[in-house]
């Protein structure tokens, strides 16, 4: 019995969207490491925080999603736990609440050890309490954000933005403005995952009243607008490289490129929703083979 409930709750975490948790933190990480900065306590509560709010995030979609019913029979996407019937409706609230208190208790963690002036303090609060209200608001009240096309911004903010730049501001004491380029990349590259999502589900979500992106955008301008989301941050992490950088091995992530260019294609010829199920994992494999590459750069120049 314990078993199977911990299976229906790691699944209802989305395990494999973490990783772009993860390689938001330690882009930014990385960064700091290459000047000199790096410290592994705050890289580790930072880690633990981010995953703690990406749980949240996931948690709230599956109860905001199954009580506006786009959850449903005709969804293309893998059955989520409280559309399977494995989860309550209440069981779900109680996780959210949990979860909510772990993200504070490390996002407090956090703050504590990597942050001096009140001013930080104050600033990474609230933050914080930013990340879980957008965390639970994406699907979840009277006016979602996720609902009216806004989710690729969050993304790109909280993955990208918040995530690189914050770790590299609470490890270094100041923020360059030039990391300001491998956030926006890392930040598109996830992105694109969420995109490859909405593109599978884009029939669904119009009919279920969720204007995505790329509901409002079409499928025919949605994969183009993925092939930008690819080229975005190839050029980010190039301009970075060009402008900060001296040794060869801060162009790693060049590597990628085949990668990124055969899945771009992929998804501009898929002839249909059904067509773009597995190019989710390609995505995600696209993104951490990207950010893996800069990251190992960093640590190497």
């Amino acid at each position: 019995m314990l078993h199977s409930t911990l299976a229906i709750w790691l699944d209802a975490a989305r395990p494999k969207t973490l990783p772009l948790a993860v390689t938001s933190i330690l882009s930014g990480s990385a960064v700091a490491a290459s000047q000199g900065s790096l410290s592994w306590s705050i890289s580790i509560m930072a880690l633990i925080t981010a995953l703690c709010l990406q749980i949240l995030s996931n948690l709230a979609n599956d109860y905001g999603d199954a009580i506006k019913g786009t959850d449903n029979t005709t969804r293309l996407g893998p059955m989520r736990a409280i559309q399977s019937g494995k989860v309550s409706l209440t069981t779900m609230r109680r996780a959210l609440v949990f979860n909510t208190g772990l993200t504070l208790l490390s996002g407090s963690a956090l703050i504590a050890i990597a942050c001096q002036q009140p001013t930080d303090i104050i600033s990474f609060l609230l933050l914080g309490l930013m990340s879980i209200v957008a965390a639970i608001t994406y699907t979840v009240g009277n006016k979602p954000y996720g609902y009216r096309g806004l989710g690729d911004l969050s993304v790109l903010m909280f993955f990208g933005w918040l995530g690189v730049a914050g770790t590299f501001y609470l490890q270094v004491g100041h923020i360059d403005s030039l990391v300001i380029l491998p956030a926006t990349a890392c930040g598109l590259l996830a992105v694109g995952v969420l995109n490859i999502n909405n593109l599978r589900d884009i029939d669904n979500d119009r009919a279920s009243g969720k204007h995505t992106l790329v509901v409002r955008l079409g499928p025919h301008r949605g994969r183009q607008y993925h092939v930008i989301l690819l080229a975005g941050a190839i050029i980010c992490y190039a301009l970075f490289a060009a402008l900060t950088l001296q040794a060869w091995l801060g162009w790693l992530f060049l590597a990628s490129v085949p990668l990124l260019v055969r899945h771009g294609r992929e998804v501009y010829q898929a002839a249909s929703a059904t067509a773009l199920r597995p190019m989710m994992g390609n995505m995600v494999r696209c993104a951490l083979v990207t950010n893996g590459l800069f990251m190992t750069g960093m640590l190497l120049v």
